[in-house]
């Protein structure tokens, strides 16, 4: 028998036409929602997209990636309509017609939040709308707690296109099995407890609150103080005060406790080496016994 997009009737198939209509709104930054069967990576997609000049607030979702990349190009699969997987397209460095004017263009030295600002957004969502307290692992995992572990059950992916555009992928496991799970350490909404695990309104409310956040920074020129980003980040992330290893590009580590994020969205880390910020790499969370 052929597989169907209804072939498991406990993974129903999102209604893009209700979920274009309550997004995509005049006043909200999306302008456009789609959602395809099947891609390889949505992420790849829309930057072939913005390359060719699509206009910021593009949404692009997936029911399944067949070579969905995290990271250090790392795969991310998961099974069809078992997650939200999905890419917005972003142009903070193009001035912006608001309601109170144009916004000039957000430096690009500040566009590293970005990533961060995805996590603050989803996070923030998945406590209104599933009802689970979700944690960040600098710079881009949302994290789960588990039978008292913590559990990697999403990440955001941030791609520079051009000069002026960013995408942003968000992978966030739903209703993934015990037996599903790719790796032990990882884990899905319905595992954790969730009450809430219907991905539509799920979606609604993620994009509803990354367009919030997102509006909030480039009001405020991308300063990730003056938008509240770097403070709301710094609240709920699960890195810092922790022992951690960082593994940095080129194979070098660098262990401390980590104890700040600075104004470039870094990972301030303290050890012997003194006070050492991170804009790339690894980071494990040690054990105190470690």
């Amino acid at each position: 028998m052929t597989s169907s997009r209804w072939s498991d009737l406990e993974r129903p198939p999102l209604n893009a036409g209700a979920l274009r209509k309550a997004v995509v709104t005049p006043e909200a930054v999306w302008t456009s929602l789609d959602v395809v069967e099947a891609t390889g990576s949505t992420n790849s997609d829309l930057s072939a997209r913005a390359a060719d000049g699509a206009p910021e607030g593009a949404v692009l979702v997936a029911e399944e990636q067949t070579t969905g990349r995290g990271r250090l190009d790392r795969r991310w699969s998961a099974p069809a309509r078992s997650g939200l997987f999905f890419s917005v397209l972003l142009r903070p460095g193009e001035a912006a017609a608001t309601a109170d004017g144009i916004r000039k263009p957000v430096p690009v030295h500040r566009w590293g939040w970005l990533p961060l600002l995805a996590g603050v957004a989803t996070a923030t969502a998945l406590s209104r709308a599933a009802g689970v307290d979700t944690a960040l692992k600098w710079p881009n995992d949302l994290l789960l707690t588990v039978d008292g572990e913590e559990r990697k059950a999403g990440g955001i992916l941030a791609e520079r296109v051009g000069e002026t555009a960013v995408v942003i992928g968000i992978g966030l496991n739903v209703s993934l099995r015990a037996e599903e799970l790719p790796v032990g350490t990882a884990t899905s909404l319905a595992l954790a407890g969730a009450p809430g695990t219907d991905r539509d309104p799920l979606l609604r409310a993620v994009l509803r609150s990354l367009g919030d956040w997102y509006d909030a920074w480039r009001a405020a020129g991308g300063d990730p103080a003056a938008s509240r980003l770097q403070q709301t980040y710094a609240a709920g992330c699960a890195t810092l005060g922790r022992q951690v290893r960082a593994e940095l590009p080129g194979g070098r580590d660098l262990s401390g406790t980590a104890v700040a994020v600075d104004g470039d969205g870094r990972l301030v880390i303290a050890g012997s080496h003194g006070e050492q910020a991170v804009g790339a790499g690894d980071v494990v969370h040690l054990r105190p016994t470690e």
